[in-house]
């Protein structure tokens, strides 16, 4: 009877036990990812076919590591370094008309740790 009423203290203190040993060691290095923003036109904006775009990458952005792709379509960009990160710009695919296209952007920061973000535009 006396195991029966043992068994489950000795569970408890196996789970608070484990609760007790987590914790973030301050030798490992926090993963920032790249931020975007100040995109342009602007989310839901209605553009021409083949209009130019342009968004701003924070500074820990690895400027090479920066892909963009509009509809899955891969776009071509330019980046200038602006202020305390990269000014990005680049022009819609030509295909692309009379449709909603998403502006994908990923990209790594200096620690390895990818980024994404993107918006909507309507292409008349």
């Amino acid at each position: 009877m006396n195991n029966v009423k043992l068994f489950p203290v000795l569970i408890l203190a196996l789970f608070s036990a484990q609760a007790w040993a987590y914790g973030s060691s301050s030798s490992k290095k926090a993963c920032k990812s790249p931020k975007f923003s100040q995109f342009a036109p602007s989310h839901l904006s209605v553009v021409a076919p083949e209009s130019e775009f342009s968004f701003f990458a924070s500074s820990i952005t690895n400027p090479s590591s920066i892909e963009v792709s509009v509809k899955k379509q891969p776009v071509e960009v330019t980046v200038d370094t602006s202020g305390n990160g990269y000014l990005v710009s680049g022009k819609l695919p030509a295909p692309l008309q009379n449709t909603y296209a998403r502006v994908q952007i990923e990209a790594k920061g200096g620690n390895q740790c990818r980024g994404q973000d993107g918006w909507l535009l309507k292409i008349e």
